[in-house]
C-alpha cells in the first residue's frame, strides 16, 4: 500500500471546516506524512482558487505528494497538478481527459452503475460514498460498508471510500476492499498533525 500513490489516506483540504488556510492544512498534514491531497473549495471565485491551488501545488511538489484539484480541469492544468476530481455534475470524464491529458482523473460515485461506468470510461479511481452518515457535505443518504465491498469488488480501480470515516471506522473500510480513504473533518477539526499521523499510524502509511 505504502508505494502505491492512489492508496492509504487522501486527505480534503477543505477550509470550510476548520479555522486554518489551505497552506496550514497542507504544511501540517504534509509533515505528519500524508502523501496524497486534494484540494476542495466551493465558496470562492475562481481566481482564489488558482492562487491557492498554485501554492498549495508548490508545498506539496516539496514532499513528494500527489496534488489533486476538485471540479476545476483547467486550474489543475494551470497549477500543474497532478490530477483532478469531478463530480457527477461536474465536466464528463472524456471532455475532462481533454483538458488533462494523462493527468489523474478520480470521479465521484454513489451506485454499482455510476462506479461501473467510471471505470469503464476510464477514470483512474473513484470516490464513493458518503459511506457513513456525514456533515461535511450532503452527498445523500450512507451507503454502508456492504455496498462498499460490492464497489470494490466490481471495479479494476482504486476505490476511495468517502464520508463520515473517523479512526475508529477506518480499518473496517479498508478491509472492504476500499484503495484508500477520503478524509475531512475527523482530521481537521483539532490536531491536524497529530489526527494525521493517527490515520497513518492504523494505516502502516506513516513517516
Amino acid at each position: 500500500m505504502r508505494n502505491d500513490p492512489l492508496s492509504g489516506l487522501y486527505l480534503i483540504v477543505d477550509e470550510s471546516v476548520c479555522n486554518r488556510t489551505p497552506e496550514e492544512i497542507t504544511l501540517a498534514a504534509l509533515k505528519a506524512g500524508v502523501r496524497w491531497f486534494q484540494y476542495r473549495e466551493k465558496r470562492h471565485a475562481r481566481a482564489r482558487i488558482f492562487e491557492v491551488a498554485l501554492k498549495l501545488r508548490r508545498l506539496t511538489a516539496d514532499f513528494g505528494a500527489v496534488f489533486i484539484i476538485n471540479d476545476h480541469a483547467d486550474i489543475a492544468v494551470a497549477v500543474d497538478a497532478d490530477g483532478v476530481h469531478l463530480g457527477q455534475e461536474d465536466l464528463p470524464l472524456a471532455e475532462a481527459r481533454k483538458v488533462v491529458g494523462d493527468r489523474i482523473i478520480g470521479i465521484s460515485t454513489h451506485s454499482l452503475e455510476e462506479a461501473r461506468e467510471a471505470s469503464e470510461k476510464g477514470a483512474d479511481y473513484i470516490g464513493f460514498g458518503p459511506v457513513f452518515p456525514t456533515k461535511t457535505k450532503d452527498a445523500g443518504e450512507p451507503k454502508g460498508l456492504e455496498m462498499l465491498a460490492r464497489i470494490s469488488q466490481a471495479v479494476p480501480i482504486p476505490v476511495v471510500a468517502i464520508g463520515g470515516i473517523s479512526k475508529e471506522r477506518l480499518k473496517p473500510v479498508l478491509g472492504m476492499g476500499a484503495a484508500a480513504a477520503a478524509v475531512a473533518s475527523a482530521i481537521l477539526v483539532g490536531d491536524i498533525s497529530e489526527n494525521a499521523a493517527s490515520f497513518l499510524e492504523i494505516i502502516g502509511q506513516g513517516p
